[in-house]
């Protein structure tokens, strides 16, 4: 059972664009009768996190008023535009007492509190100065935890801040935990994913 989640906070990304879904923004797409950005962000707060920040970039009014009433802190990504890197780094450059965040992604509402628990159990268990990135074979997952002492190292490159580049380019900080629930690795970017789902939202897709 993983330690105290005061030790623990969580930044969701919420400011892509949603080019590959369409005319329509796939956060706000209906999922068990509530916007999938919804029952995300509840997920993460089911779980017992000490803080959840969701980081707003298109259409930011819209995406806030589907969660208003929740208990969360707010960052908006002005360079939205720029890439999904410009948004992580704008939710890493929030305060932060937690020993480790987790990095999550707005459209992955297969994920459940005990697909959290069970990457924060390992992360723990293992290196926690590390990233810790769930994997099932080949497939690689979201969120990865990092451990509040890299949060600089990820935001000095400017050109390239956030997760992705860094690493890329640093193997050394990264260790992966072997986890096969299929909301780490099922993010609803098409119709054609979200039609699949609609059937029975927890059937794992391939």
């Amino acid at each position: 059972m993983v330690r105290a989640m005061n030790n623990v906070d969580a930044i969701i990304l919420a400011g892509g664009l949603s080019r590959r879904m369409g005319a329509q923004n796939k956060l706000l797409l209906d999922w068990g009768g509530v916007p999938i950005i919804r029952k995300v962000v509840q997920t993460y707060l089911d779980t017992n996190i000490a803080q959840v920040t969701v980081v707003t970039g298109f259409e930011a009014g819209r995406v806030q008023e589907a969660l208003n009433d929740l208990p969360l802190h707010w960052c908006h990504n002005p360079a939205f535009e720029q890439g999904q890197n410009t948004t992580v780094a704008a939710g890493l450059r929030q305060p932060s007492d937690a020993d480790v965040t987790l990095i999550g992604l707005g459209d992955q509402p297969l994920l459940e509190p005990a697909d959290l628990r069970a990457l924060l159990d390992l992360h723990f268990a293992s290196d926690p100065h590390k990233i810790s990135i769930p994997v099932d074979g080949d497939k690689r997952g979201n969120p990865v935890v990092l451990p509040n002492g890299l949060r600089p190292r990820l935001l000095e490159n400017r050109a390239q801040p956030g997760c992705k580049r860094f690493i890329q380019m640093n193997s050394e900080f990264v260790q992966r935990q072997s986890l096969s629930a299929a909301g780490f690795y099922t993010d609803i970017d098409t119709p054609e994913i979200y039609a699949h789902h609609q059937g029975d939202p927890h059937e794992i897709s391939h």
